[in-house]
């Protein structure tokens, strides 16, 4: 489209919660003479989430911040009164219903490659089709998308090795450039009649409670998304030697602005790129992180059946442990009782704050998995209820990686133990006695595997296992053996399957 082509549009946000950097609202300004902006509390999603959930009121709290800087754009170019709409209902209806009372003729929002959200857009499309008005969807939420970064042969890359580096072959300046929204922004139309009052609802009447957010001093909006990242960039050469401990300020903290989009993936990509290119050792090893999300992405794109199933088929066929006793093991597991330090710490950690540390993802998963046999989709879905960065295509990726189910997987027969883990990473137990505070007058090493402390050491720490703290629910090395031996089953069955096959083929062609 040209510049100023079309009367109105309207930008809908979802997981982009900024006004800066903005792909679609830049397309709309640049497209449209007057341009509205929206956001819908979509009750398709809401409705499945408890009453009390930190996601909601990050992103209500996110939503104000946006409000600020739609009014500042427009009255930086001398227009009074623009404001974001905010709906709550179904997307489904309240989208088309908000365009046919603006009397828009375009629509323009993110991609969404989440296999319920392209379901919705599909639904939203075709309703404002049927009102002459025209959905545009353009990447905005991963650097690479889709079909951008293959193999020589147009074929999706399913080892990670090989995707970085055609990603960082194809990575230019022009690819991490920002979308100067500012500079079209005397298009945002002022506040309309159609829309009613304008304001973001509070937190009750969205029918949602007030959390432990600002407890947790989690800086919400591209304010606190700028914040983070300010504090983030002046230790980001270092990240490479921190990011693996726990009791250490190693991470960037900024996985929910990731998730809900108040802070630009290319204004990320940008600063660790541009250090890299300079020698620092700690944003390359940043960068290659976000590059592991762009390929977790377009791995969702290519192969949603990962939702609900193995990458690799031959793994759905896996006997996990099930009925009373498999119950008891979730249980302890997910309320961080299972009597191994480290694993328990990080439970606490995820149901306290909503964050847990990227080490303690893969070492709880695994311990999940591999030391309790349990269904790593049980897992999964516990993240996703639980941490306040949950992202389907990189929850997926990561819940696979550490199952071995995936693509590019953690080996099977590679299983982390959950003592030595703790010790190398945890050497002092300080994140330990943060969040099991019952042990929290043991020392190394008995602090990292409780039940080979001595009489005398417990008595001194005043522990009392099986009382104060449990005594492990299972025996790491025995259960390495049944997962060996779990895995190993499947993979059999794998090669009789293709055994079969192969000699299925070869009669007929005989």
């Amino acid at each position: 489209m040209t510049a100023a082509s079309i009367d109105r549009a309207l930008v809908w946000f979802r997981r982009d919660l900024r006004a800066d950097d903005h792909a679609a609202l830049y397309a709309a300004c640049r497209a449209a003479r007057r341009v509205y902006a929206a956001f819908v509390f979509d009750t398709a999603i809401l409705d499945a989430l408890p009453r009390a959930d930190r996601r909601v009121e990050f992103i209500r709290d996110s939503l104000v911040d946006l409000d600020l800087q739609l009014r500042a754009l427009g009255q930086s170019h001398g227009v009074q009164g623009v404001g974001l709409i905010v709906r709550h209902g179904l997307a489904i209806d309240e989208l088309p219903r908000l365009a046919a009372a603006l009397g828009v003729q375009l629509v323009c929002a993110a991609h969404d490659d989440d296999p319920d959200a392209l379901a919705r857009d599909a639904v939203v499309r075709g309703r404002l089709a049927d009102q002459g008005c025209l959905l545009q969807t353009m990447k905005d939420h991963v650097v690479f998308e889709r079909d951008e970064v293959m193999t020589a042969n147009g074929t999706p890359y399913t080892v990670f090795t090989p995707y970085k580096n055609a990603w960082l072959k194809k990575i230019e300046p022009f690819y991490l450039r920002s979308w100067n929204v500012a500079r079209h922004a005397a298009s945002l139309a002022p506040w309309p009649e159609a829309a009613g009052a304008p304001g973001i609802p509070p937190l009750a009447e969205l029918g949602f409670e007030v959390t432990s957010l600002h407890q947790l001093r989690l800086p919400t909006g591209s304010s606190g998304a700028h914040e983070l990242l300010d504090d983030f960039l002046a230790r980001i050469d270092d990240y490479h030697r921190t990011r693996d401990h726990p009791a250490v300020k190693g991470p960037s903290y900024l996985g929910v602005h990731l998730r809900f989009g108040t802070l630009s993936i290319r204004r990320m990509a940008r600063e660790a790129w541009q250090r890299a290119q300079g020698g620092s050792r700690g944003a390359e090893v940043w960068l290659g992180e976000l590059i592991w999300r762009d390929f977790f992405h377009q791995l969702l794109h290519h192969y949603p059946h990962v939702v609900g199933h193995a990458f690799r088929p031959e793994y759905d066929t896996i006997k996990w442990e099930h009925g009373k006793h498999a119950e008891a093991l979730f249980a302890a597991w997910s309320e961080g009782r299972t009597g191994y330090p480290l694993v328990d710490s990080a439970m606490r950690q995820l149901t306290t704050t909503g964050y847990m540390h990227n080490r303690l993802r893969m070492v709880s998963a695994s311990f999940l998995v591999k030391d309790l046999g349990l269904d790593w989709r049980r897992g999964e879905a516990w993240f996703a209820r639980w941490l306040n960065d949950f992202d389907l295509a990189s929850n997926n990726g990561g819940w696979q990686w550490a199952a071995s189910t995936g693509c590019d997987a953690q080996p099977w027969f590679r299983i982390f133990n959950p003592v030595t883990q703790s010790e190398r990473f945890d050497p002092e137990g300080r994140f330990i006695k943060r969040y099991v505070p019952e042990l929290a007058a043991l020392e190394p090493p008995a602090i990292h595997s409780p039940w080979k402390a001595t009489p005398l050491e417990l008595a001194a720490a005043g522990v009392v296992l099986g009382g104060d703290y449990p005594m492990p629910v299972v025996d790491h090395a025995i259960a390495r053996e049944r997962t060996l031996e779990r895995f190993a089953a499947a993979a059999e069955a794998r090669s009789s399957r293709r055994g079969v096959s192969a000699r299925r083929r070869s009669s007929r062609a005989s």
